[in-house]
């Protein structure tokens, strides 16, 4: 069994790449803080019932109705767990220099602790799973 077999490790997983990828963005877009008519991107934020819709052609979970889901038992519902592809979209900044560059370093300096916080937060809550399995698959009395 890999731990990518695990949701909650394949959540993770995920969520770390997302922050990874975000990363380089906002650091892409702090080395380019002074390239003329540069725009500055970010990753779109995850957003479940977009997500939700997206998969049920806009259809919700209450009804069953053509393209939506229909729920006859609870333990009946299956997850098909498919990669989420980031994909960056043009952040759109309160300031613009002459030369047309966007990128305002403070904005850009929050998204990159934001991204800090999230990163080290995800990572402390897959230690802490770890050690939870490690403990799991000790013998008793060890």
């Amino acid at each position: 069994m890999r731990l990518d077999d695990i949701p909650l490790f394949s959540m993770l997983k995920g969520r770390l790449g997302y922050l990874n990828e975000r990363q380089r963005l906002v650091s892409e877009n702090v080395a380019n803080a002074d390239t003329p008519g540069y725009v500055p991107r970010d990753l779109k934020a995850y957003s479940f019932s977009a997500a939700l819709a997206k998969e049920t052609g806009g259809a919700s979970l209450a009804g069953a109705g053509e393209g939506g889901l229909a729920m006859t038992q609870a333990g009946h519902m299956t997850t098909e767990s498919r990669p989420m592809r980031n994909s960056p979209v043009l952040s759109r900044d309160s300031e613009t220099t002459l030369d047309g560059n966007a990128v305002v370093l403070e904005e850009q300096m929050v998204k990159m602790a934001e991204s800090r916080m999230a990163y080290d937060a995800a990572i402390g809550f897959y230690q802490k799973s770890m050690n939870m399995l490690r403990m799991a698959a000790r013998a008793p009395g060890r």
